[in-house]
């Protein structure tokens, strides 16, 4: 394999969900931490095939870059990982359960990944990026190639923020933590019933929600015990081992764009 090195934030939403799986997978891919809420993706070093970062729909998620060439997605990025480790467990045999794998996965970033950046953003990293000057604001933003994603981060600085569309998002934020609890109701121990891809993804963008919006999971107990134990994974434990921050689920940066269909 060509040279590789994941670019990441600190390890919450998109960025907690590959640090996982790198660390599931066994790989020695060196990782480098870069400053999300400082513009840092969009000026990364040595990237000769930049499409990814340009047009990527996660917002300010992780970067695999191999042989000059970045790599998004964090969900792409796990299954790239776990099938480059020769199939690490990540992914369900069966090509069912891994269409359900898929199916969920797609829903939990469609739906409830868009509605966590905004309800995190609004709560831990808004005030920041509104004390960005101007000037320098107008250089991050410039570097920005993604008009959605450009108008997402001028929207936080300039506190454009609508309320039915955080309203939305809360319920959003509840209705995913629904849904796990719907799943879990079986005595599965874990979403695809194996740990799974599922699993992490869902964690890493409903667990900062579960400091912020403590309703969502009060009467959830199946939903509060998976957290717990997707939390006790050593994956998990060794990504969380990588944040430069006292609370690393607490660090957001402007993600996906709100699903606009509902």
């Amino acid at each position: 394999m060509a040279q590789a090195v994941l670019y990441h934030g600190e390890p919450n939403g998109a960025s907690l969900t590959v640090l996982a799986a790198l660390a599931e997978s066994g790989l020695d891919i060196p990782c480098q931490p870069i400053d999300l809420l400082a513009g840092a993706r969009h000026r990364l070093p040595g990237i000769a095939e930049p499409l990814a970062i340009d047009l990527g729909i996660e917002g300010e998620g992780p970067v695999l870059v191999i042989g000059g060439e970045a790599m998004t997605e964090s969900v792409f990025l796990a299954q790239y990982l776990d099938e480059l480790a020769g199939g690490c467990g990540l992914q369900p045999d069966d090509p069912y359960a891994h269409w359900e794998m898929l199916m969920w996965c797609r829903q939990i970033t469609e739906r409830l990944s868009p509605a966590a950046a905004l309800v995190g953003n609004l709560a831990h990293s808004q005030q920041a990026i509104a004390a960005i000057a101007a000037d320098d604001f107008g250089a991050l933003t410039a570097s920005v190639v993604s008009d959605d994603l450009r108008a997402r981060w001028q929207a936080l600085h300039d506190g454009a923020i609508d309320a039915a569309q955080v309203a939305d998002s809360e319920a959003k934020v509840d209705q995913a933590a629904q849904r796990c609890e719907d799943k879990l109701t079986d005595g599965r121990a874990f979403l695809m019933g194996d740990f799974s891809i599922a699993d992490l993804v869902t964690y890493s963008w409903l667990a900062g929600m579960a400091l912020i919006r403590p309703e969502a999971f009060a009467a959830r107990p199946l939903t509060t015990a998976w957290l717990a134990r997707v939390a006790a994974r050593p994956c998990i434990v060794s990504a969380l081992a990588l944040a430069n921050t006292a609370e690393p689920l607490c660090s957001w940066a402007p993600g996906p764009e709100i699903n606009r269909w509902g």
